[in-house]
């Protein structure tokens, strides 16, 4: 089977892109994972799927696949940006602002003339069961009428063993937690712990922020099944709620990330969280499955 495929990346978190708008693409689980393999394939964070509308109101599914483990996941906000990119860039749509269905979500994507992508993630999830995120017996730290839950890492060489996260989903999951300096954060070392910790039954996305200025943070995020990312849009996205919550920050940040700058805006609760960013075409090319 020889597969057409466009490389891309957004902020540096790369992907695969497929088109499968004219005729269903079913792939195994090894065909997506060799399609995310960085030595026997293309090589990718996620595999971003474009297919035909399935309902009124929107213009396309929209679906992701995780490129480590070939598992379709609910969100990628840097992927969504470069899905609007590749319709215009294929003739699949003349709009700039279009409408695609996910998994779990309908998300707005609009095309800016300085060639940057705004997509409207929708309203954040606060609520711990609908993460899911199982709080008993936990007893959070308040800040600005917002928690933050201590979670017990266990022993190990990171410094510590109890990580204080704010929690909030982007349409995935995210525990995000301040830490000081984040070019010397413990990711490597206290990210997959949050990321399989027990208290997260779909496991979780772990964001490591540092304020910078109330409109200006770092951030790095060890991702679910994919390890620490160049960038991460939910990531970015979750990070600002969060900080914007907990009294942090204002409500327009630049978010810097390993891979680039993404500025994100969010007025609070009832309102939907904007985030703008780059989305790039890398080359293109067919591969053999």
């Amino acid at each position: 089977m020889r597969l057409r495929f466009t490389k891309m990346h957004g902020a540096g978190n790369d992907f695969v892109v497929l088109d499968a708008t004219q005729a269903p693409l079913a792939l195994s689980r090894d065909q997506l994972r060799l399609l995310g393999d960085r030595r026997f394939g293309v090589g990718a964070d996620q595999i971003l799927v474009v297919e035909a509308a399935d309902r009124p109101g929107v213009d396309f599914r929209y679906r992701i696949f995780n490129g480590a483990s070939g598992d379709e996941v609910e969100q990628c906000g840097n992927g969504s940006r470069c899905f609007v990119r590749y319709v215009r860039d294929h003739g699949l749509s003349e709009r700039d602002t279009i409408r695609v269905a996910t998994v779990n979500n309908e998300l707005e994507l609009r095309l800016q003339a300085d060639g940057r992508v705004t997509v409207d993630m929708n309203q954040p999830v606060f609520e711990p069961a609908r993460l899911p995120f199982d709080p008993s017996g936990l007893v959070p730290r308040m800040v600005n009428g917002f928690e933050l839950w201590p979670l017990d890492l266990g022993d190990g060489d990171a410094g510590g063993d109890t990580a204080e996260v704010a929690v909030v989903s982007m349409g995935n999951p995210h525990a995000v937690l301040r830490v000081p300096e984040v070019d010397a954060a413990p990711v490597a070392s206290w990210g997959p712990r949050i990321e399989v910790h027990a208290r997260f039954a779909r496991k979780v996305n772990a964001g490591f922020l540092q304020v910078v200025s109330r409109s200006e943070v770092k951030l790095r995020v060890f991702e679910r099944d994919a390890g620490e990312t160049l960038a991460c849009g939910t990531g970015a996205c979750a990070a600002v709620v969060a900080g914007i919550r907990l009294g942090w920050l204002d409500s327009k940040v630049d978010v810097h990330t390993r891979g680039g700058v993404l500025t994100i805006e969010w007025n609070g609760p009832g309102h939907s969280v904007l985030m703008t960013g780059p989305a790039v075409t890398v080359f293109e090319g067919e591969i053999e499955l």
